[in-house]
């Protein structure tokens, strides 16, 4: 895992009408949540978040936050809220973490290898992009690999098969279905090259990009 450097500044007004002028000044509103301590209201530079975000994407990032005038604190991104059409940042939630407890985090599936199956005509078929982790932050995996290499059609991997190790657990219910090889004649989406995943018609994003505002 990465910690990434982000700088910050406290603020003390609150509301809408102080995030529309926070934002006016090419700022975000943003806050830490940190156990049992109170919540610390920040502004983070539109312009370094959003580089942070387009070359690490927004899944699974770890900060060394930077608060001017205080200490810095190691934080996760918890919840990143954008306007309607994904243009711009509303308000970014931030988590502070202890490196010696255990956290929950969604972290990116990977394909590697080249099916059999799709080889042969199938299509692969990616029901989870991305799966919950429960581990501690310094265990946490940047993906989760799945190699495909000896799927057949019809073959799938479920939530059972996956195996990341003693520290790292995924929390789950039922033996659901990761991925699959699925036969041409399905409608499971367009026909992908081989180790590639389809485009599907409403991915899960990492994180929540609900409109809202302060």
């Amino acid at each position: 895992m990465e910690f990434i450097e982000l700088n910050a500044k406290q603020r003390e007004t609150t509301g809408k009408g102080a995030a529309r002028q926070l934002r006016a000044k090419k700022a975000i509103p943003a806050i830490v949540y940190g156990g049992k301590k109170e919540p610390t209201m920040l502004a983070l530079d539109t312009v370094e978040f959003d580089n942070i975000i387009r070359k690490h994407g927004s899944m699974g990032l770890f900060f060394n936050l930077r608060i001017s005038g205080a200490a810095e604190k190691t934080v996760m991104l918890k919840d990143m809220h954008m306007d309607t059409f994904g243009l711009n940042y509303l308000h970014v939630d931030l988590q502070e973490i202890d490196m010696d407890k255990k956290i929950t985090v969604s972290v990116q599936v990977e394909v590697v290898g080249k099916s059999k199956g799709v080889k042969e005509g199938g299509l692969l078929q990616i029901i989870r992009r991305e799966l919950d982790v429960v581990c501690k932050p310094m265990d946490t995996p940047d993906t989760i690999q799945i190699d495909i290499s000896d799927l057949d059609i019809g073959d799938a991997v479920h939530v059972n098969d996956i195996d990341l190790g003693e520290h790292i657990h995924i929390p789950h219910d039922v033996n659901f279905t990761v991925l699959t090889i699925v036969p041409p004649s399905t409608d499971a989406g367009e026909r992908t090259e081989e180790g590639e995943e389809p485009e599907e018609k409403a991915p899960a994003a990492p994180a929540s990009k609900k409109a809202s505002e302060e």
